[in-house]
């Protein structure tokens, strides 16, 4: 429903206008907004007027109209001044408020469409149903890119996102948690992952300097029917999880490009640590080495195992970083020289992060 601020702002500007007071009351006399202190009339003649079957009054110099949803009366404006002018002014009044009440109501309406149907609060037949009334296309190419912010309630981003995504260009901005946006953009018949991927990083960068807010962004996959948007939010949201706890310095994850981080995701806390116990047994573990060690070896995964430019790029000696790999190799059995133990720790590695991730959950 429209705001009291929002009537308020509307009225004051045209008041500032034209020089006429405005005042907007509800059906039983409560005022809403007004640019005066003073009364114009008894809240009984109000009330009256409200249920009246006359759309327009006037009493003394003050001029009243129903300003009406769909048909019913919602509100009552009055317009002080016996002239034509304000007569005038309060029709044009009561033509801008009901059409932002109408504006107002199709974006609570699509919002709760949209919100729903994320959630699978919907029945496939009501989908279409309200789809159809709403006027939102039901076969376009569509994905979700949820943005996830660090401030509770903070609708800077969602206010953003609106600004640069608006319903004009078939997309909509809402939200289903406190945490995160969801902006539902539509594609181009023609329109890929990598277009997506342009975008998702057009809104970090844009968060970030706007608004000074560090975001995470993930998507899911580009869905051709309205019905699949839920299987895209889902995606997205895994996508978001699997790149928090995995890949942590991205800040732009797809859920098409999850790779290994996805499927570790999806095993159970028991054969994780089973897995653990099996690769290093009572020996120390990775998430128990020094900081240096574990950063040469992550650059020396980098570099696909090049010795020469993993020494190189740490400015160290090559020797040193023999030295390195060998003392990671007694403390917990694994040459990651050689591929497969290389695969291993790395796997390892990610493993651990899932299950510091279960354990502070």
């Amino acid at each position: 429903m429209i705001s009291s601020q929002t009537i308020k702002t509307s009225i004051e500007e045209l008041s500032a206008i034209t020089k006429v007071d405005l005042s907007v009351m509800n059906l039983t006399g409560e005022t809403i907004a007004s640019t005066s202190d003073k009364s114009f009339l008894d809240i009984s003649i109000i009330t009256s007027f409200a249920t009246s079957p006359v759309d327009s009054q006037v009493i003394g110099d003050v001029h009243l109209f129903k300003i009406l949803d769909e048909s019913e009366p919602m509100y009552v404006l009055l317009c002080k001044g016996d002239s034509e002018h304000a007569y005038m002014v309060g029709k044009i009044a009561v033509s801008q408020l009901q059409g932002l009440i109408l504006a107002y109501k199709e974006k609570f309406d699509k919002s709760n469409f949209f919100q729903n149907l994320l959630l699978d609060n919907m029945l496939l037949i009501d989908v279409y149903n309200r789809a159809r009334k709403l006027k939102i296309e039901v076969n376009a190419p569509r994905v979700i890119i949820l943005v996830e912010t660090k401030s509770p309630r903070d609708n800077t981003a969602q206010e953003l996102l609106g600004g640069m995504y608006g319903t004009h260009s078939g997309d909509f901005v809402t939200a289903v948690d406190e945490n995160s946006v969801i902006l539902i953009k539509s594609i181009s018949p023609s329109g890929s992952y990598d277009e997506v991927n342009r975008i998702a990083t057009t809104i970090v960068d844009m968060m970030n300097t706007e608004a000074m807010l560090n975001v995470r962004v993930s998507y899911g996959t580009i869905v051709g029917e309205l019905k699949d948007l839920s299987k895209s939010f889902k995606e997205a949201k895994m996508a978001l999880e699997v790149g928090r706890i995995f890949y942590a310095e991205k800040m732009v994850n797809a859920y098409n490009t999850l790779g290994i981080g996805r499927l570790i995701y999806q095993l159970p806390e028991s054969l994780c640590r089973l897995f653990i116990d099996e690769i290093f047994g009572n020996k120390e573990i990775p998430d128990d080495l020094d900081e240096e060690t574990l950063n040469t070896i992550n650059r020396f995964f980098e570099n696909n195992l090049n010795v020469s430019e993993t020494s190189r790029q740490l400015f160290v000696h090559r020797n040193t970083l023999v030295y390195r790999i060998e003392k990671l190799e007694k403390s917990c059995g694994l040459d990651v020289r050689k591929f497969d133990d290389a695969l291993t720790f790395k796997i390892a590695m990610m493993v651990i992060s899932y299950m510091k991730y279960l354990d502070n959950k």
